[in-house]
C-alpha cells in the first residue's frame, strides 16, 4: 500500500525533492492527503476564531468607537497603553498575576505527574478507570457553581472551616477579609479543578513507554519506586517541558473566570487576587473603553509571545528533545 502510494506521488510530482520547497510541500501533502483532510476542520476553526479576530488588534492603538467602527476611528498610537501604567496598584496587580501564575503551572503539573503516575501504577482495570473519571470530574464543574462551595467552606458565620474550628475552641477566620490566605486557597482549588484532567496527558505518555524496559529493571532487581524514579520521571521529562513551555505563553494571562467568580469585586482582596485580567474587566465596567482593554490584551498576548520563544531556546539548548520548535 504504501509502495502504491509512493509510486502515484512520483507520478504526480516526479523528483518532487528536486524543485525546491514548493515541490516538496505538493510532495507531502498529495502523501498524506488523508491525514491533513482529517484535520482541515481543525484548521479551519482555527483560522476563523484564532487568526481572522487578530485584524482587531488595531483597536489597541485607536480610540475606538463602535459607531465609526474599526476604519472610521482616530488613530492615537501608544495612547491605550498609558492607561494601565498610570494606575498606582498596576505593579502589584502585575506581581498578583506573575505569583499566581507560577504557582499555578508549577504545583498544578507537579499534582498532573504524580496523579498520573498512581493511577498506571495501579492495579485492576475497572478500580483504575473509575479513579481516572472521578479524579477528571472536577474539571467540567463551572467556576460559578464551585465558587458557591468554596463561599459554603471559608464563610464566617456558618462556614464549613469555622464550624470544625469552632469544636476544637477556635475563633473563626475571617476568610473573606484576610487576603494573606488566598493564594493558598486559590492554588488547592485549581489543582483540585484541573490536575486530574491535566493528567491525561501524562498518562498518554507513560503508556506508551515500552513495557520491556521495565520488565528488563524488574529482572535486574528494581523495585517500583527505583523504576518510577529511573525509567518513567526521564521519559516523561520531555511532555513536562513541553506543556510548561506552551503554560508559560500565558503566564501574564490570570484566569478571570475563576478569580472573579471566587472572589467578585471584594477589594479587601484585591492586595493578593487583583490580576491584569480582573483589572481590565473592572475598568471596561466602569470606563467602557474598548480600546485600552485590547491594548493590555495585546500587550499580554506579546510578552506571552515573547516568554514562549525565550523558554523554547532555553529548553531547546538544555533538552533539545523537548523543544517545540
Amino acid at each position: 500500500m504504501g509502495h502504491t502510494t509512493a509510486s502515484l506521488t512520483e507520478q504526480h510530482f516526479p523528483k518532487s525533492r528536486n524543485r525546491g520547497k514548493l515541490g516538496a510541500f505538493f510532495f507531502e501533502l498529495l502523501k498524506n492527503k488523508f491525514l491533513y483532510l482529517l484535520a482541515l476542520p481543525a484548521m479551519i476553526w482555527f483560522f476563523v476564531f484564532a487568526y481572522l479576530p487578530m485584524g482587531g488588534i488595531v483597536i489597541a492603538f485607536q480610540d475606538f468607537k463602535a459607531m465609526k467602527g474599526i476604519t472610521g476611528s482616530e488613530f492615537i498610537g501608544l495612547k491605550n497603553f498609558q492607561f494601565f501604567f498610570r494606575s498606582s496598584d498596576w505593579i502589584q496587580i502585575v506581581t498578583n498575576t506573575l505569583f499566581l501564575n507560577i504557582l499555578f503551572i508549577v504545583f498544578n503539573t507537579l499534582a498532573a505527574v504524580v496523579i498520573a503516575i498512581m493511577v498506571t501504577e495501579m492495579g485492576g482495570k475497572w478500580y483504575k478507570k473509575i479513579t481516572q473519571s472521578v479524579m477528571i470530574f472536577p474539571h467540567f464543574l463551572s467556576w460559578t457553581v464551585v465558587a458557591m462551595f468554596v463561599m459554603a467552606f471559608v464563610a464566617t458565620d456558618g462556614g464549613f472551616i469555622n464550624q470544625i474550628l469552632s469544636v476544637f475552641g477556635i475563633g473563626p477566620i475571617q476568610f473573606l477579609s484576610s487576603p494573606g490566605y488566598w493564594p493558598l486557597i486559590l492554588v488547592l482549588l485549581k489543582i483540585w479543578h484541573g490536575a486530574g484532567f491535566g493528567s491525561i496527558i501524562y498518562m498518554a505518555t507513560i503508556s506508551g513507554i515500552n513495557p520491556d524496559i521495565y520488565e528488563s529493571a524488574s529482572m535486574d532487581g528494581a523495585s517500583r519506586f527505583q523504576k518510577i524514579r529511573y525509567i518513567t520521571l526521564p521519559l516523561i521529562k520531555p511532555t513536562v517541558i513541553l506543556l510548561t513551555i506552551l503554560a508559560v505563553g500565558g503566564i501574564f494571562n490570570g484566569d478571570f473566570g475563576m478569580i472573579y467568580a471566587i472572589i467578585g469585586r471584594n477589594p479587601l482582596l484585591y492586595p493578593t487576587t487583583d490580576v491584569i485580567d480582573t483589572y481590565l474587566f473592572r475598568a471596561m465596567m466602569d470606563l467602557g473603553d474598548m480600546s485600552m482593554s485590547a491594548a493590555i490584551g495585546f500587550m499580554q498576548s506579546l510578552i506571552g509571545f515573547i516568554l514562549v520563544l525565550t523558554v523554547n531556546y532555553i529548553a531547546k539548548k538544555t533538552a533539545p528533545e523537548s523543544a517545540i520548535f
